[in-house]
């Protein structure tokens, strides 16, 4: 993920600064190659996904927006020229992991989180608030 990661905030290209809440998701060993499952934070269901081809980690929301299901985790990841992708695996509709934009043409979009692995653990970050900067 293209982010410089500094104690609790998260910089990223858009030039947003946000406050993060990192939480232990699994063991990276528990999440299949180059596929997902799902992880629960409070009342959260978040798709994990390991993109072992493109030694990448991503997480999103699990709901598809299309017909409200939880089952994104389910979906096969895979890219679209360059964009890395999951197709929800009930209306095929395909979503980039790393901005959540819907590259089918609708104008429906996921949300997307922050991800980090360290020594074998993984962890998703929760934006706890955002703000722009000029």
């Amino acid at each position: 993920m293209n982010e410089i990661k500094n104690a609790s905030k998260v910089y990223s290209s858009s030039s947003v600064v946000a406050d993060v809440t990192w939480f232990y998701a699994c063991l990276a060993e528990e999440v299949p190659d180059n596929g997902g499952v799902c992880v629960k934070y409070q009342d959260r269901q978040i798709a994990l996904f390991h993109f072992t081809r493109r030694n990448e980690w991503y997480a999103t929301q699990n709901e598809c927006p299309h017909r409200q299901q939880m089952a994104l985790s389910r979906g096969m990841i895979g890219t679209q020229g360059e964009e890395p992708k999951v197709a929800c695996p009930f209306h095929k509709k395909t979503f980039s992991l790393k901005t959540g934009e819907c590259l089918t043409g609708d104008e429906c979009a996921i949300k997307t989180y922050p991800v980090k692995v360290e020594e074998g653990k993984v962890f998703i970050g929760i934006i706890n608030n955002e703000t722009t900067v000029k």
